[in-house]
């Protein structure tokens, strides 16, 4: 995971109306959780967690709230529904020894044998949740679709990664290689031939 440097300003009014009013100076107010610790309230500027926020890669984030720092992994994050303006984001904290659930990008390699027969190759799962320790979740998980025939799915119980567990349920289609009207047409021309 690539590393992310955020600073915050702790808050302590945590009021609809505080809240609004930080809001309108383009302050974001966040909140990160750890295990047996109370939950710590702070604000962050829009500036600062734009290039965190709209990235597909996924960051380890050494979070500084008022002098003490953390590292932190991001959890959630609201956005408002018309304007798309960022209200709020949970951050979660996390240690060298405790594992976390976090989603991880997934890419594919490979020329599937069922695109070279006229098939569709269809990502249908674009993120895979894992349980590991933050130090071992990979940037993103690379799946080698070479093998993937006409017709044929890649489930997530087929799939292993070093030192991560899969907790997607285990028949869920990660991708897919989906007939096409063409494939179809090819098939039916094939099946007259052999007639």
């Amino acid at each position: 995971m690539k590393s992310f440097s955020l600073s915050g300003v702790g808050r302590h009014d945590l009021g609809k109306k505080a809240t609004k009013a930080l809001r309108s100076e383009a302050l974001v107010p966040c909140v990160i959780y750890s295990n047996g610790t109370e939950a710590t309230h702070f604000t962050v500027t829009e500036a600062d967690i734009r290039n965190l926020i709209y990235t597909p890669e996924i960051y380890v984030i050494d979070l500084t709230v008022d002098g003490k720092t953390c590292k932190a992994v991001l959890k959630d994050i609201q956005f408002h529904p018309v304007t798309d303006k960022i209200l709020h984001i949970d951050f979660l904290q996390v240690s060298e020894d405790k594992a976390i659930v976090f989603e991880v990008p997934v890419k594919l390699t490979g020329l599937a044998e069922g695109v070279k027969q006229g098939g569709k190759l269809a990502l249908e799962m674009r993120k895979l949740r894992v349980k590991a320790l933050y130090t071992n979740i990979p940037e993103f998980f690379t799946i080698e679709v070479s093998s993937l025939g006409l017709g044929k799915t890649i489930q997530v119980g087929e799939l292993a990664f070093e030192n991560c567990e899969l907790v997607n349920a285990k028949n869920a289609v990660v991708c897919a290689v989906k007939l096409t009207r063409a494939a179809r047409g090819m098939m039916a021309a094939a099946a007259k031939k052999g007639k």
